[in-house]
């Protein structure tokens, strides 16, 4: 077993990082950086094709390798490799790989990033289709679909699983019961000393901002609701302002909705988020379901803008601190929210220090990269005990395992 201070990493992946489109892709990013902090070597491997918003990995000290699904070349690639710490950037990796990952190298630590926990995005938004009423609070048949099943054994299977919100860890163990030995939780890692402290003061800002990646369904229903219901009620109230959407991946119906005469633009990526964040008096986030915390609230945190949002936009955000902005989850409410924090700078000025009180409190590179390491490190050295005391998991592992390989070298031969 390798030394704390010399060990190999080896990430799996579903997309490559794209840190400016997503929040993903800004977690993997921060936990590549904070492993090769640590001096252990980092392997990214992904089963995607690598595309020109891909981070170029060797920028930051990590190595890149390109693995195949159902492809036995990865077993020889990760016995060459032989790593001591193996991390899925979510559940569907776990599933295809994890398997493979303890066939080979039995010795080495298994953790999954959930990012966010789909099973709990998945209900939100099976529940909102139903009542089109933005809740939290979801009953145990609402949060017991399919998807939690697959979610829920894979980090059962697993020895440590990542969490970003304190709601989802108090979710895992009060609803589903999971022991929290295997559960750790590190919001984002943002490095303070960026916040930006060139802001612009309240009167030498103007309109509105929303960003989000497109391809993220919370993010295209926040934008259609805007666009029907919120914005035709603040216009009024504020003609001169003007709402600017930017989001990566941009679809033809998103930029359909770009109509230049009621002040609703559609301007596809931002080049510079944080230029655009800073430069806006407030930014909008109308979710009405998803899962996590949310990239573009903490972006506009660390520059300083306030911001309106639901009840699940704030989730796992502030953990008891006074809110950087106001929260309504009624398009009516919302949009008067709105105009409210556009107009009255004092409370536009506290809503800014509430932000980054926020950041400085729960969202410290320092403090919750150094928390992650020792936790790791803790379970890794600790792991055969670890794992016979979560016998759930070994059972779990035992049964996937053999009808996990059994399908993929199905798979693998009929391909062949």
């Amino acid at each position: 077993m390798s030394s704390d201070n010399n060990m190999s990493v080896l990430i799996v992946g579903s997309l490559w990082p794209e840190p400016v489109s997503s929040g993903a892709g800004l977690r993997m990013l921060e936990l590549s950086q904070l492993f090769v902090q640590q001096g252990w070597r980092v392997t990214y491997a992904s089963t995607a094709a690598e595309n020109e918003h891909s981070l170029d990995l060797k920028l930051i000290g990590v190595e890149a390798a390109e693995i195949m699904v159902n492809d036995s070349s990865f077993d020889a690639f990760i016995a060459a490799l032989q790593p001591d710490i193996v991390l899925f950037d979510r559940f569907t990796m776990e599933e295809q790989f994890g398997w493979r990952v303890e066939k080979v190298c039995p010795d080495a630590m298994r953790i999954v990033e959930t990012i966010d926990l789909h099973l709990l995005r998945d209900a939100r938004h099976n529940a909102f289709k139903q009542s089109h009423v933005v809740t939290c609070e979801l009953s145990k048949n609402e949060l017991s679909n399919a998807v939690a099943m697959r979610e829920v054994a894979a980090l059962l299977r697993s020895d440590l699983s990542i969490l970003v919100s304190s709601y989802e860890m108090r979710l895992l163990k009060e609803q589903f019961s999971i022991d929290p030995s295997l559960l750790h939780c590190c919001p984002f890692m943002f490095d303070l000393s960026q916040i930006n402290n060139n802001r612009l003061p309240f009167d030498q800002r103007s309109h509105f901002v929303s960003i989000g990646n497109f391809r993220h369904a919370p993010n295209w229903d926040a934008i259609l609701w805007l666009k029907q219901e919120i914005w035709p009620r603040i216009r009024p109230e504020l003609p001169e302002a003007e709402m600017f959407i930017y989001g990566a991946y941009t679809p033809p119906k998103a930029t359909a909705l770009d109509d230049k005469k009621s002040g609703f633009r559609v301007l596809g990526r931002a080049e510079d988020v944080s230029t655009v964040m800073s430069q806006a008096r407030v930014c909008l986030a109308p979710l009405r379901f998803g899962a996590g915390i949310k990239t573009k609230l903490a972006d506009a945190m660390m520059n300083g803008t306030p911001n309106v949002t639901t009840s699940v936009g704030a989730e796992g955000m502030h953990d008891g601190l006074p809110w950087s902005g106001l929260v309504a989850d009624e398009a009516e409410s919302f949009a008067e929210a709105a105009v409210r924090l556009y107009r009255d700078e004092s409370a536009w000025k506290a809503a800014r220090q509430h932000g980054f009180d926020i950041v400085h409190s729960l969202f410290s590179a320092e403090k919750n990269g150094k928390s992650l390491i020792s936790r790791i490190i803790e379970v890794r050295n600790d792991l055969k005990q670890h794992r016979r005391n979560n016998f759930t998991g070994a059972m779990l592992r035992h049964h996937h395992q053999r009808s996990t390989e059994f399908m993929s070298r199905w798979i693998e031969g009929k391909n062949s």
